[in-house]
């Protein structure tokens, strides 16, 4: 069984020791790590040493990340294809634009919106951390994702950071 930790839109530009400590708590038990988007600086990968990360842009990251990270990937564990995507746009139609993008995946991942989903549209999961950083609205705690895939199934679950960190 692989869990793979899932987080978007952490507006940092460097790797404070809150966020240590949030990516410790959240991701503790995950061999994997994907962060959808809006990183804003690489400087913050380092919290997630010793496992392997996938990462993408997003339109908040600065010049020297968005030169470095691709704007959408797709990656494959078992037999479960992901599309990686921060989004863009308007999030009222995010999702029909990332089917388009990833119209032959098991699961898309996506950030941008700050609001934590997790759904299936035919076939396909999504799934949208929200915002680790707790940027949400009205003050809302940060949130991640974890997905967990085995030989025959892959499943989300949603989790919000406590605030006692």
């Amino acid at each position: 069984m692989l869990h793979i930790g899932v987080l978007s839109d952490t507006h940092l530009s460097e790797c404070t020791d809150l966020f240590q400590r949030q990516v410790r708590h959240a991701f503790s038990n995950c061999q994997v790590i994907i962060h959808a988007g809006d990183l804003i600086d690489r400087r913050i990968l380092p919290a997630f040493s010793g496992k392997e990360v996938h990462a993408v842009h997003g339109n908040m990251c600065t010049i020297e990340a968005q030169t470095a990270l691709p704007p959408h990937m797709t990656v494959k564990y078992g037999r479960f294809t992901i599309g990686i995507c921060h989004g863009a746009g308007n999030r009222l139609t995010i999702e029909d634009r990332l089917l388009q993008l990833f119209p032959a995946v098991d699961c898309i991942i996506f950030g941008h919106t700050h609001i934590p989903r997790s759904t299936k549209i035919g076939s396909i999961l999504l799934l949208n951390p929200g915002s680790f950083q707790g940027t949400g609205r009205h003050g809302a705690m940060g949130t991640y994702a974890v997905l967990t895939i085995d030989e025959h199934r892959l499943s989300a679950s949603l989790h919000e950071l406590p605030a006692d960190l």
